[in-house]
């Protein structure tokens, strides 16, 4: 079964990648899934690159690969090659996407009123380790503009209430349409709602700073405080309709003791918490992530 893949836009392509493409497959595991892959793209004129596979259960259970290969004449191939593809799809039942690794996935980036997370975003974006377009940032608070702005990068202030809300989501979505493969909430302090969801799956990518799945919901650095932990973390995860409940994509922690108090543990969060999004965020816009129920499968 191939998925749609949202691509990016012409802006994004990078030219010394024009002939690299990245599969993705997940299937039931079976023997000869490997074989029948790669005589394909040897079939094709195709040199693979990397491959990495895994397999929950070699008896019965789902197997996951990534393969990363070059082909000449990659654009005008593509379409061909996605189509004589089906024929080993389908003899195993294959869920799978191709990309190509010119196209740079383009971010959509929320913020509220932290700017840890979006600094570090923005210091990596500029300094070329983060192989994405930012194309914008929305907020619910007009705080960051001039910081945002100063990069060259578009930003949106739509203010959200409760008795707003509604309309709020409406705008993002309109602003969001057709121009973003991919949503960063970057301690956007606010609940998605299920229709938001519904129009990016499994592409909302969401910084929670605490271990999850300890501590969900508000305030987690006092709840830590109260629990008298001694370890505090961060988790990135992709959104789905459970709060903090999607599939994990990485997370770290940090020793702490007794004599950390909440805002000691918040400062030390902060640094945990930028670092864990952006690499949760390099994963995905390298198509190094598969998701299957609610975990990820992550080719580091």
């Amino acid at each position: 079964m191939k998925e749609h893949q949202y691509q990016p836009q012409e802006a994004g392509l990078r030219p010394e990648n024009a002939n690299r493409a990245r599969m993705l497959i997940s299937c039931p595991d079976k023997p000869g899934i490997v074989a029948a892959v790669s005589q394909f793209l040897y079939e094709q004129g195709a040199n693979i690159i990397q491959s990495d596979q895994y397999t929950m259960d070699p008896e019965g259970g789902m197997f996951f690969i990534r393969i990363e290969f070059d082909l000449q004449d990659l654009e005008q191939r593509l379409p061909s090659l996605q189509e004589d593809f089906t024929r080993v799809s389908d003899r195993f039942s294959m869920r799978w996407s191709i990309f190509r690794a010119s196209r740079r996935k383009r971010m959509a980036v929320f913020v509220s009123k932290e700017d840890h997370c979006l600094l570090e975003l923005l210091w990596q974006w500029q300094a070329g380790d983060l192989d994405a377009e930012i194309s914008m940032v929305v907020s619910n608070h007009n705080d960051m503009r001039g910081l945002v702005e100063s990069f060259g990068i578009p930003y949106h202030h739509i203010p959200v209430t409760p008795d707003t809300k509604a309309e709020a989501e409406r705008q993002q979505l309109e602003l969001t349409a057709g121009k973003v493969d991919l949503v960063v909430l970057a301690r956007y302090m606010q609940i998605i709602s299920p229709k938001f969801i519904e129009r990016f799956p499994n592409r909302i990518i969401n910084i929670h700073h605490s271990f999850l799945p300890a501590f969900v919901g508000g305030k987690p650095y006092q709840q830590a405080y109260n629990r008298g932990v001694k370890l505090i973390g961060a988790t990135a995860h992709y959104v789905t309709e459970e709060l903090d409940g999607g599939p994990i994509i990485e997370q770290d922690v940090q020793r702490v003791s007794h004599r950390e108090n909440v805002n000691d543990l918040k400062r030390i969060g902060r640094h945990i918490e930028r670092t864990v999004l952006a690499r949760a965020i390099k994963w995905h816009v390298e198509d190094r992530l598969l998701v299957y129920q609610n975990k990820t499968v992550a080719f580091v």
